[in-house]
């Protein structure tokens, strides 16, 4: 969990009176934080001849990006304890009624696509609220955002640029400025050179230095702001001075931008002249259809079940109950219409971690305190585990295949695209592997459509050891599918190969008979003078067939009825030479 230092005094003045170190720790408790460490009056060192501030160090929930910082941690205690309501976010248009506006250039969809922005205008800062406004900036880039890959935040003085302000895409050769806190101009690969030392910004650089392209925002006389995710201009830095913020974010997730920009603003809009209001910013982006007006405070509207909240939580609380302890989580609910089981919950621009109705359950369970919930005998809440019926189907062809003398293996689910397909002699339609989008090696660029890869990669690398090898693995492989949610679904898939001397069809095929007979389906058999005693219920036999991994005229499927529909369900055979070639082994 994030661990987010703060100035004890100042937090226990925000919070209206003083607390023991117990008094402290159960607040924490109550709201879901922990404290990490304090400093006392002998451990803290002397900056600038002055002793340190006494510190407290709190461990924030992953959840919480809200309170990654004093301005959120002091907010959302106060509103928790009913010292303060939960703020109205609100847009508000500036002074002259016209918004600044980012023009959005189609050449940045190579490097960095969305880009999002608002104004702090009439800001007051102290020392205090400065350090903590750039300290939430690394927070967000450290976490959230991934060091900087999926968002990167720009701050500026507003008043020493104009907009309207353009984001483009440029070769780095063309973009020269002076980077903040630097005197002399450079270009981008200049800055590529002389940050590659620098232990901050270097671990940044990667994400744009092997681009043609380099992101940069200029303003309207062509001054840059920002070459992200690397670092800011010189010339629009904020000072204490500042009074009027301009905040960009450059992104390569939509989502992540969303959730950034209005947890910077919404936690800082606090110390304008007029609290928790924010000036929109206009962004120009129709070649991807993002123009809009950046950020959306509005508060997301969801509604949650009080049975389904109260058999959680062991509780008999009515609706306006829960609403009132939602209120101490900085929640707008009220009782709903609709439905007597039913509360109208609006949850605030801030708290994108909400997602489902158990977010909203465990809100009220920390309003209530975790401490007051009733405690049952485990007659009452106590379970019994039991396996989901394909893990049990699954151990039990395990279990099977083991005691028959082969040993399992559990290679990786990724595997490179030529050994799903072209090593196999199968061709790609581009309907059935999922793809990774940017594979970081040519090893793993797609998720296994069938198990043969990982068992013949497994036998490439102990060839060593004598033959013959029985292997086997049952897990997962995936394939595309555009009907879900997810576009993709995952089967679980049983595999086995032999290696040897002799090509092994015939102890394959035992081994087959073998997890059929245990799974209680009989052999049918078509030859003369033989009679299988097949079930109606459920029967298996095998034709040959064509399939180009193996040789021809040297596979079979395997065809099986239940309850009158027949079905295939897999194929075995000789591998191909071809196949075997690829893979680098040399017996069937």
């Amino acid at each position: 969990m994030p661990t987010i230092a703060v100035d004890k005094a100042a937090l226990f003045e925000a919070l209206g009176q003083d607390y023991t170190t117990e008094q402290f720790d159960e607040l924490c408790f109550d709201f879901g934080m922990q404290p990490a460490d304090r400093t006392s009056s002998t451990h803290r060192p002397l900056v600038n001849g002055k002793q340190e501030p006494a510190q407290l160090k709190i461990e924030i929930p992953a959840n919480r990006y809200d309170m990654l910082c004093f301005e959120g941690i002091s907010l959302m205690l106060s509103i928790f304890l009913g010292k303060r309501t939960s703020p109205n976010y609100r847009l508000v248009a500036p002074p002259k009624g016209e918004l600044q506006v980012i023009n959005v250039d189609k050449e940045t969809a190579r490097i960095r696509p969305y880009v999002a922005g608002a104004v702090l205008r009439n800001i007051k800062f102290t020392k205090k609220s400065y350090e903590s406004f750039i300290a939430l900036q690394d927070k967000l880039h450290q976490n959230l955002a991934r060091q900087r890959s999926l968002v990167a935040i720009g701050t500026h003085d507003l008043d020493t640029v104009q907009g309207p302000f353009s984001y483009e895409a440029l070769p780095p050769e063309d973009i020269n400025f002076v980077p903040l806190n630097q005197s002399r101009s450079m270009t981008g690969a200049d800055m590529m050179k002389f940050y590659q030392e620098d232990r901050h910004l270097s671990r940044y650089l990667p994400i744009i230095r092997d681009s043609p392209v380099y992101p940069v925002i200029y303003d309207s006389k062509r001054t840059v702001c920002s070459l992200p995710p690397i670092i800011n201009g010189n010339h629009s830095k904020i000072t204490l001075d500042t009074r009027n913020v301009f905040v960009e974010m450059t992104a390569t997730d939509q989502t992540k931008v969303e959730i950034c920009i209005n947890i910077l603003v919404a936690m800082f809009s606090q110390h304008l002249e007029e609290p928790f209001t924010v000036e929109p910013v206009k962004i120009v982006s129709p070649h991807n259809h993002q123009s809009r007006e950046s950020p959306d405070l509005t508060p997301r509207e969801t509604q949650a079940e009080v049975s389904y909240i109260n058999n959680c939580c062991g509780l008999s609380l009515t609706a306006s109950d829960m609403c009132s302890l939602l209120k101490r989580m900085s929640y707008t609910a009220s009782p709903s219409r609709a439905s007597s089981d039913l509360i109208d919950v609006q949850v605030p621009p801030t708290r994108a971690d909400v997602l489902h109705q158990a977010d909203i359950m465990e809100d009220v369970a920390i309003a209530y305190g975790f401490n007051k919930l009733p405690r049952s005998f485990p007659s009452e809440s106590g379970t019994i585990a039991q396996p989901l019926m394909i893990n049990k189907l699954s151990d039990i062809v395990r279990l099977e295949a083991a005691m028959a003398g082969w040993s399992e293996v559990m290679p990786l689910i990724l595997c490179s695209h030529d050994e799903n397909f072209a090593w196999l002699n199968r061709k790609d339609d581009g309907q059935t592997a999922v793809r990774l989008a940017n594979p970081k090696t040519a090893e793993y660029q797609v998720v296994r459509t069938t198990l043969l890869p990982g068992l013949l990669k497994t036998i490439r690398e102990n060839k060593h050891h004598s033959v013959p090898m029985k292997i086997f693995e049952v897990s997962d492989v995936a394939f595309k599918d555009m009907k879900l949610e997810r576009k993709s679904r995952n089967e679980r898939h049983f595999a086995a190969a032999w290696y040897g001397k002799s090509s092994g069809f015939e102890v394959v095929h035992g081994l087959m008979d073998r997890i059929m007979l245990m799974l209680k389906s009989a052999f049918v058999t078509g030859e003369e003078g033989l009679s299988g005693k097949g079930v109606e219920e459920a029967a298996y036999w095998i034709d040959e067939v064509e399939d180009p991994s193996f040789f021809p005229g040297h596979a079979a499927a395997v065809h099986i009825r239940i309850n009158g529909k027949e079905q295939i369900i897999g194929v075995f055979g000789i591998l191909h030479p071809t196949v075997l070639e690829k893979f680098e082994l040399r017996y069937p």
